[in-house]
């Protein structure tokens, strides 16, 4: 019988959180939830359980996987705080906390294939 893998496996918040170089209370935020279920999740090396943390998640994941074609580890770091007029002055994390993913996403695969602003 072939093993079924949960699609939560590959959605390690440490690996995300580091990737995007985030703060455990930054991720928690973006998360919504506590610092310290962040810190449990890494120490017990745990996904959530919550299906809307984990499409959360995916999101940042998403991010992280496309910035890092994209970008150096710090570029991506530089993308994710500057203001930047493609989203009216906002830095991308000031859209993530919001909920609005799909403006960052729509940036990096711009920048991606060399048509972005």
């Amino acid at each position: 019988m072939p093993t079924v893998i949960r699609e939560s496996s590959f959605l390690d918040p440490r690996e995300i959180r580091e990737g995007l170089s985030l703060s455990q209370e930054r991720l928690s935020t973006l998360l919504k939830v506590s610092s310290k279920t962040v810190l449990r999740w890494e120490k017990d090396n745990q996904t959530p359980r919550d299906p809307e943390v984990l499409g959360r998640l995916a999101f940042l994941k998403e991010i992280k996987d496309l910035g890092t074609l994209v970008y150096t580890k710090e570029g991506l770091k530089e993308f994710l705080s500057t203001p930047l007029p493609i989203f009216s002055g906002r830095c991308a994390l000031a859209l993530l906390q919001l909920g609005e993913y799909e403006p960052v996403i729509s940036a990096l695969a711009a920048d991606f294939e060399g048509t972005g602003f």
